[in-house]
């Protein structure tokens, strides 16, 4: 295939300012593009996620998109959907139903609703229920916690194979440092952890999200919609949390997320902000 000049824009997703969200690179009219060719350009790239859009299959849907991370395809993650989502609005993308975008990717059709922010109706959980008490104390280890730090632990799985942790302190979960030489088998589930935020905050909850890479390194996500989404249907649908809040994310790593939470009939919605930062064509 000849190389041709495709649009490309670099966008930030959850962002409470400037570069203070999580990154996404999204490729557009990316017909003709190879599975390896995708893969490829999102090595080059090194960001956690590129996105690459496509005409829809459905005809539900406004468009379709495929999600690579470093070394796989996801079917679904959340801050790609928000960010591609801008990215199509922003080149012209005109949705078939008013105040709604309906995505297409491998977990299938994603609705993201148009308000004051971008928001999308979270997947179902694949995996729910308490984790297993030996799983619990390798997780514990591996995050420098004692059992009194620990609330309450959760399978919160809704692709990633997220475990959830909640905790009662903000200040002790900003000070873990996890150590992934303490899990069994590394990377086979990604730890998110929450704490309520002290009275007077200017938001309601704190995350952190620690994955495992191929190369058995420990890594910290900025912000993660799928992680504060599967979190919402656990605490929201446990009363741990009210209907409607909002997740500061990446705290401990010079970054200011906030996730946007609310529960409608029953059904979770994961807002937030999205800003293009850099636009132009990538020659592929």
């Amino acid at each position: 295939m000849e190389p041709m000049k495709r649009r490309f824009d670099l966008i930030d997703v959850f962002g409470s300012g400037p570069v203070s969200g999580n990154p996404l690179a999204v490729v557009h009219d990316a017909e003709g593009l190879s599975t390896e060719e995708m893969q490829a350009i999102t090595r080059w790239l090194n960001l956690s996620e590129s996105t690459f859009l496509l005409p829809p299959s459905d005809p539900d849907a406004d468009y379709r998109v495929r999600i690579f991370t470093l070394i796989s395809e996801l079917p679904f993650a959340g801050h790609p959907t928000l960010g591609t989502c801008h990215a199509w609005l922003s080149s012209g993308g005109v949705p078939k139903n008013e105040g709604r975008v309906i995505q297409e990717c491998g977990a299938g059709l994603v609705t993201i609703d148009r308000g004051e922010r971008l928001a999308f109706a979270a997947p179902a959980l694949l995996r729910s229920g308490p984790v297993e008490d030996e799983l619990q104390a390798e997780i514990r280890a591996v995050l420098g916690l004692e059992p009194d730090d620990v609330v309450a632990m959760e399978h919160v799985d809704n692709g990633p194979g997220w475990l959830g942790v909640l905790m009662a302190d903000k200040e002790k979960l900003l000070g873990i440092q996890p150590d992934v030489s303490r899990r069994s088998s590394p990377g086979s589930a990604d730890i998110g952890v929450i704490a309520p935020s002290p009275d007077g905050s200017d938001t309601d909850f704190e995350v952190r999200a620690f994955f495992a890479d191929d190369r058995g390194q420990m890594l910290e996500d900025p912000v993660t919609g799928s992680l504060n989404a599967s979190l919402a249907q656990w605490l929201i649908g446990s009363g741990r949390a009210p209907e409607s809040y909002v997740a500061a994310q990446g705290t401990a790593i010079s970054r200011a997320g906030r996730a946007h939470i609310r529960s409608r009939d029953g059904e979770v919605w994961v807002g937030g902000a999205t800003e293009t930062l850099v636009s132009g064509e990538i020659d592929f």
